[in-house]
């Protein structure tokens, strides 16, 4: 099932997102994680939008959205950008979805946006990052090359990042997280000042534990067994702190678990989001 794309202009800014579903049926929200786009989500809305309205945005600097000329890639700026998106596409309540960044994202808003939330699912990141993710992400997005020759290029690359990830989905992500360039070679599809501010490491990390303890509905945490970035330890501190959370750790699978075990990922939030 081919989404629906649409732009949407917000606080200056214009945003890509799709659309899959009907226009009646309850919201879900999707977030991305850093630098990457709306399109990874495909395989997760797909299915979902049988049930659900499914809205999948671009956030700011990323895919088809526009970039912040002043390189505001704050947290604070993008629950900003959320809560702009979801002002003007779901006047009531409605289920919330991040990964990674994606995640911090929706924790911000919906600690601070009480009632608009009705379902919270945070994938693999929690209200800080456990330090050996951190830098790995890091070191990461600061040695990958601005350009690439073909997509079989940029793939040997995101696979040799990501090695359990499912081949079609990984090869979908590559097709529409790059730029065709007048001399036919790729360039990523989200801001440089992002790689920027990572290889100097100035990308904002905020304290989201205040955030997390505000939030009131229920919350399900989606832990990859093999992932750096969120530690048992920090996952078993958010049990505890949420009013109504659970927990669900996928098998085989590292910090990118849409990707690592596509059909496990999907079975948790079918019993999460329709109980």
């Amino acid at each position: 099932m081919e989404p629906r794309e649409h732009k949407i202009t917000l606080g200056g800014l214009r945003f890509h997102y799709l659309e899959w579903g009907r226009a009646g049926a309850p919201a879900l929200i999707l977030l991305h994680g850093f630098t990457s786009h709306g399109r990874t989500w495909d395989h997760v809305a797909a299915p979902l939008a049988e049930r659900f309205r499914v809205l999948a945005l671009d956030q700011r600097g990323h895919g088809d959205s526009d970039w912040a000329a002043d390189g505001d890639y704050r947290i604070a700026s993008m629950a900003q950008d959320l809560a702009a998106f979801a002002d003007a596409l779901c006047p009531g309540a409605f289920s919330l979805l991040g990964l990674s960044m994606g995640g911090r994202v929706a924790m911000a808003y919906a600690g601070s946006h009480p009632g608009r939330v009705e379902r919270l699912v945070l994938v693999d990141i929690g209200p800080e990052i456990a330090p050996e993710g951190a830098a790995r992400v890091r070191t990461m997005v600061s040695n990958v090359p601005e350009e690439f020759a073909s997509e079989e290029e940029a793939y040997r690359l995101l696979r040799a990042a990501a090695p359990r990830y499912a081949e079609p989905l990984l090869r979908h992500r590559v097709k529409h997280g790059f730029s065709r360039l007048p001399d036919g070679r790729l360039a990523w599809k989200y801001d440089k000042a992002l790689r920027a501010q990572a290889r100097e490491d100035r990308r904002d990390v905020p304290d989201l534990w205040p955030d997390l303890a505000r939030i009131d509905c229920p919350a399900l945490i989606v832990r990859g067994v093999e992932s750096d970035v969120l530690s048992p330890q920090i996952a078993k501190r958010m049990l505890e702190t949420l009013t109504d959370g659970r927990l669900v750790e996928i098998p085989d699978a590292g910090h990118t678990v849409p990707g690592d075990q596509p059909e496990a990922f999907l079975q948790a939030l079918r019993s999460f989001l329709t109980p």
